[in-house]
């Protein structure tokens, strides 16, 4: 058994348009294949001891224990595996439970297909699974509690904490997109020009000013004052020579603390004499070279929550602590409390483990105990001198008792210091009368608070702090989306997105788009290159000037990735065709036209998904759509179109010259294709569907039809906004013709307009693509000899596993086969060959060029056009 390939997906995918986080196997069982689980003696039996909660997979059967009854029965090892891999993660506490296993055509390999949790563990649950896999197989024991730590532990360190993490999900909830920027907590919430921004419970609006004073104790206090806030008696000292003047003047008892110190760390509270002093002195300047003596507020720890200004919970917090039983150490009691399953490292669970050190070695030295001392029966014992979950206390929600006048003064502070998410520290006997009136005082203002104690405190009624949180970022019914225009299909697709584009840019949009030539933010290429997977996509998402998104995806990184976005307004399908077959286990029309179709079942439910109704595979597309359909045609009695606008149906068809909308039974025109520069007057009909497709793209995106008009008219076929589509360049005795076409229908359609070119002989300069199968390699050569009076063979510098010979003997054998008599060369790589080429051109030939590198290809025949320029300035002079 050999794993082939593994790829994450981030997206809605080929697998599940809803299910987005996916970890996507190719497996080779090699001699596994013949030897399914009833095969394999004792396995079932191994594998319900090693792993007996599988009995809960329902599988295919549709009841408990339905995965053993397949077992038993017998299945491949691939299915296997993927259950094994779910059931991982289950039992480390994550929740999952989606999987499939599919052939891929090849006998013995497998594509499969399991949801994960955080990247980096679901990669683990794969090898785990394969690992228990190839235990059971071959009889040995096997430690998978291991293996499920080992994913707990990974899933903890990667998943968001959980203040962040809370903040995401509301989003998600509002259906707010969520991108996460980093490994750590930097997530982006909504997309372009509408996105917000968090870290923790910093927020993109967070102002800076405001949490360098709450980071700065002294000035923060001194805010409060001002503003009469109670607050603790105290001062700001750099040497210890200060401390003892200090605590004179305000007298013991006493916290010290570092001026910027956070989580408790280096504050010692309740000093009552200058020994302990002088160790807390020593201790915050560990943090801080400023230390705050202030005097200590006896009462309860209570942390508030201010969000936009308006109070939204109260916690009372309690040091961590153990209580006494009369046998066990203090050791032995914070063993057994940190195995509470509530308790985990840091933030990943909802109270933090216990650990004891200096600070609470010392403060059992003043209780006169030991770590190793016997606790009586019920006596509490503090461990900490400050209450923060973050040093393993706990926390009790107050939220309903917090006196009116209380949540005035709470949010009176959070204003003054300017934070928009405000935690505020008070020590006071309760929060249930006014602070002024029962001696509390608030000790400190915090930037970025946690939400973990209000989130699910460990006593009382949790509360949903992070809901004022999104509702601040993104008020009333704003869902922090942009426009997004997704295109995919085999051939078109580029230039129907380029054409969508310029429409965006003519209505005012800051556009951002992204194609096989690269990736534009606003006429700026800021990414050369095939851009047209989910990576790219994304960084026109994450662009905070991108007001309206046009998103070229291709097939590739559907499969290898999923689509860089969660859902699309509209999505056009141009077309679908022989191309990329028998890649990435895809060796079918109907499975290429699934792959493509995960971009029109993306669109969400008040968009629409633009299907080419010439086209049998995609018009059936229409069936899984969640949004509205819209259909585009080159035929004007179409009876797709003729039924689905009878229904009251949206469409747009070519006509008599026009392209129209049809909106029912109404006709609007739209513009004379006579004026579309990239129909060529017509005679480019692949570029008539095209602007059919486009047309309908920003109709249904709100644009008005005069701006679709004008930049129907002012988009000129180029190297410039169609790079290799049909790049014309006119020398003086022969004209050359660029484009991309590298596929029999690419090269049909392509024909149809070479055709109608008045020329004495027409030329193509073709190759193959080498990780084609030999049959389309072969269909192409087949195209190009109804097409051209004389073909040159040519190659790419990237041969992709075949020969020159190899690709020369196919195209060949396609060429014979319809034209036995048609004149063949065989020339080098593409600019080597071109320029032979052009030195053959007879006068008034047309020569046809399927390019490969576009951009050397365009520079080549520009340096060549400006050369023959020159030749024949002079020429004129000599005269």
């Amino acid at each position: 058994m050999r794993v082939k390939e593994i790829n994450v997906l981030r997206g809605p995918n080929y697998w599940s348009i809803k299910r987005q986080k996916l970890i996507q196997l190719t497996i080779d069982l090699e001699e596994l294949e013949h030897r399914p689980t009833d095969r394999i003696p004792g396995f079932l039996e191994r594998l319900q001891q090693l792993l007996p909660s599988l009995r809960d997979h329902r599988c295919s059967v549709g009841e408990p224990g339905g995965f053993f009854e397949r077992v038993r029965r017998g299945t491949w090892m691939g299915h296997v595996i993927e259950h094994i891999a779910l059931e991982l993660q289950t039992l480390a506490g994550i929740e999952v439970g989606f999987g499939q296993t599919r052939g891929t055509g090849v006998e013995g390999v497998y594509h499969m297909a399991f949801e994960y949790g955080e990247e980096e563990e679901g990669r683990y649950a794969a090898d785990a699974a394969i690992r228990v896999a190839e235990a059971l197989i071959a009889g040995e024991p096997y430690d998978v509690q291991k293996d499920v730590d080992e994913i707990r532990r990974l899933w903890h360190k990667e998943r968001l904490g959980p203040s962040t993490g809370s903040i995401a999900g509301e989003a998600g909830k509002r259906g707010i997109p969520v991108m996460r920027l980093d490994n750590n907590s930097l997530v982006q919430l909504g997309y372009g020009c509408q996105q917000k921004r968090i870290e923790a419970t910093i927020t993109s609006q967070t102002n800076s000013l405001a949490v360098d004073l709450a980071c700065d104790k002294a000035r923060t206090k001194q805010l409060l004052i001002d503003a009469h806030v109670p607050v603790p008696q105290g001062e700001v000292i750099d040497d210890e020579g200060e401390l003892a003047e200090t605590i004179e003047a305000i007298g013991y008892p006493i916290v010290i603390k570092p001026l910027n110190g956070n989580h408790g760390n280096g504050a010692t509270i309740n000093i009552r004499d200058w020994a302990h002093a002088e160790c807390a002195f020593r201790r915050a300047k560990k943090y801080c070279d400023q230390v705050i003596v202030e005097k200590f507020i006896s009462g309860c720890d209570f942390r508030v929550l201010v969000i936009n200004n308006q109070f939204a919970a109260a916690a009372c917090r309690t040091p961590a602590c153990v209580k006494g039983d009369g046998v066990h150490t203090i050791r032995e009691l914070i063993e057994r409390e940190n195995r509470n399953p509530r308790r985990g490292n840091g933030h990943e669970n909802v109270l933090t483990e216990i650990i004891a050190d200096e600070v609470t070695i010392e403060l059992l030295q003043k209780c006169n105990y030991t770590l190793d001392s016997i606790l009586p029966m019920d006596k509490k014992l503090p461990l900490k001198p400050t209450a923060n979950l973050s040093t393993g206390g706990t926390a009790k929600d107050v939220t309903d008792e917090v006196h009116p006048q209380n949540r005035l003064l709470f949010e009176r502070i959070a204003r003054n210091i300017g934070l928009d998410i405000c935690g505020i520290d008070v020590m006071a006997q309760d929060l249930s009368t006014p602070l002024k009136e029962n001696g509390g005082a608030v000790l400190e203002v915090n930037a970025a608070p946690g939400f973990r104690m209000h989130l699910e405190p460990t006593e009382g009624k949790p509360r949903n702090v992070a809901k004022p949180v999104v509702d601040m970022l993104f008020p009333g019914k704003n869902n922090g989306r942009i426009p997004i225009v997704a295109i995919t299909g085999t051939n078109g697709k580029t230039t129907t997105t380029r054409l969508v584009a310029h429409m965006v840019k003519s209505a005012g949009y800051v556009t951002g788009f992204t194609s096989t030539d690269g990736v534009y933010i606003h006429d700026e290429l800021v990414l050369k290159g095939d851009c047209s997977g989910p990576g790219s996509a994304q960084m026109v998402l994450k662009d905070k000037a991108v007001e309206f998104a046009v998103l070229e995806t291709a097939r590739g990184g559907i499969l290898r990735s999923g689509l860089g976005y969660d859902q699309c307004d509209c999505a056009v399908v141009t077309n679908v065709a022989e191309d990329h077959l028998g890649l990435g286990g895809i060796n079918t029309l109907e499975k290429l036209a699934r792959v493509k179709s995960v971009v029109p079942e993306s669109v969400h439910a008040n968009g629409y998904a633009v299907l080419n109704a010439d086209d049998d595979l995609v018009f059936q597309m229409r069936e899984n759509v969640n949004g509205k359909v819209a259909l585009f045609s080159l035929f004007t009695d179409n009876i797709r179109v003729e039924e689905h606008c009878a229904a009251g149906g949206l469409a747009a068809v070519y006509d008599n010259g026009y392209l129209l909308l049809r909106i029912g039974n109404h006709f609007i025109p739209v513009e004379e294709v006579a004026n579309i520069p990239i129909t060529f007057g017509g005679r480019a009909e692949f570029n008539i569907a095209n602007a059919l497709a486009a047309t309908l793209a920003a109709y249904t995106s709100k644009i008005k039809l005069s701006v679709i008009r004008e930049a129907l008219r002012s988009f000129l076929p180029s190297n410039e906004n169609t790079p290799g589509r049909i790049n014309i360049y006119e020398f003086e005795e022969f004209t050359v013709l660029l484009d991309y076409a590298h596929n029999p229908h690419g090269v049909r359609a392509l024909g149809k307009f070479v055709k109608t070119f008045d020329a004495t002989t027409k030329i193509g300069l073709i190759t193959g693509v080498g990780d084609r199968r030999n049959e389309d390699i072969i269909a192409l050569g087949e195209e190009a000899a109804k097409v051209f009076d004389e073909i040159i063979i040519r190659h790419d510098s990237d041969m992709r596993g075949r020969s020159h010979e190899e690709l020369e003997g196919l195209l060949t054998t396609g060429i014979r086969r319809v034209d036995p008599a048609i004149p063949i060369s065989c020339f080098g790589q593409e600019c080597e060959a071109l320029e032979k080429a052009m030195a053959l051109c007879k006068p008034r030939s047309l020569l046809v060029v399927l390019v490969e590198n576009v951009q050397a290809m365009t520079a080549f025949l520009l340096r060549m056009q400006k050369d023959h320029q020159k030749e024949l300035m002079s020429l004129q002079k000599a005269v």
